[in-house]
């Protein structure tokens, strides 16, 4: 009951402080819209694919959070180079492609390079790869957020008040070195450990550093296992006309001998900078959902969760 209140205070404290970003020169939003059409979803999938091999990208891995969704991860050489160029570059060494269906319209949507490679502080915009995805898949325009963020908001965003920035991660685990660390991952994850499946794994060259995109699941009927869960998640928070499925799959990044993940109210506010609070599809109908996911991937990652 205590911690309920303290969460709900946190949230009107939140309310209270946050203030929409002005429209600035240079702002950016989360996710590129490529195409909208008619077709099946899984023709889009199979075409999509083909574009960004053609391009020269690396498909990571697949996911299907729900029905009529399915992310494409993807790396490149690019994207691996700027990745070992920064501490924990492991966050940005991957791009994610949304192809979804939409009330009949498939919808082909992806992340902003350039947008998350300020949110992640990484050194440099990686406009190349932006390029080569608009190139690649097409280019209608940024969403995601109504006046976008500039290079220097990303770089020091956090949602509102008392809400964690980038360099306040979750600490899943720690082992005696980064071998042993990425292979207690490995296993962990095979074990579907609370609901958490290994989708894509990606090690950073020259650097102890892997990323590992994971999909997480529950019970929807369960409240000790929805709020965890993709599905459940996306049901609150992905509501508009465009579809911002590229939001998904969370990671695990294992640096050095440890093993960290973006706290929640952080990874899910940069890629929904505009969530209300409070009222429907709000940051309120999800408060529980941070903690759940914390606890998720620190049992998926052999770690001993202890509540905060």
């Amino acid at each position: 009951m205590i911690r309920t209140l303290t969460l709900v205070a946190m949230a009107f404290v939140a309310l209270l402080s946050f203030q929409a970003p002005a429209q600035a020169e240079g702002a950016m939003k989360p996710f590129f819209l490529a195409s909208k059409s008619n077709g099946s979803l899984d023709a889009s999938v199979a075409a999509t694919t083909a574009k960004l091999q053609a391009a020269g990208f690396e498909v990571a891995g697949t996911y299907t959070p729900y029905a009529g969704a399915t992310v494409i991860i993807v790396t490149s050489d690019a994207l691996k180079a700027a990745a070992a160029k920064t501490e924990f570059g492991a966050y940005g060494v991957v791009q994610r492609v949304g192809v979804t269906n939409v009330n009949g319209e498939i919808q082909v949507a992806y992340t902003n390079p350039s947008y998350m490679a300020a949110a992640y502080r990484m050194d440099g915009n990686m406009a190349d790869v932006t390029a080569a995805l608009n190139s690649a898949l097409g280019n209608q325009g940024e969403f995601g957020s109504d006046e976008g963020l500039t290079d220097e908001d990303l770089r020091d965003y956090h949602y509102a008040f008392l809400m964690e920035y980038f360099d306040d991660p979750s600490k899943l685990a720690s082992y005696d070195d980064y071998a042993s660390a990425v292979s207690s991952v490995e296993a962990a994850l095979a074990k579907n450990t609370a609901g958490v499946t290994k989708i894509a794994r990606v090690d950073v060259p020259g650097k102890e550093e892997t990323y590992f995109a994971v999909g997480l699941s529950g019970d929807l009927k369960n409240n000790n296992e929805k709020f965890r869960a993709d599905a459940f998640v996306m049901s609150e928070i992905d509501f508009k006309d465009t579809r911002s499925t590229a939001h998904l799959p969370y990671e695990i990044v294992v640096s050095g001998d440890r093993v960290y993940a973006l706290y929640a109210r952080f990874r899910i506010a940069i890629n929904f900078p505009d969530l209300s609070m409070m009222g429907d599809n709000s940051f309120m109908n999800i408060m529980a959902s941070p903690e759940a996911i914390r606890k998720a991937l620190t049992l998926a990652s052999g770690g001993n969760f202890k509540e905060k």
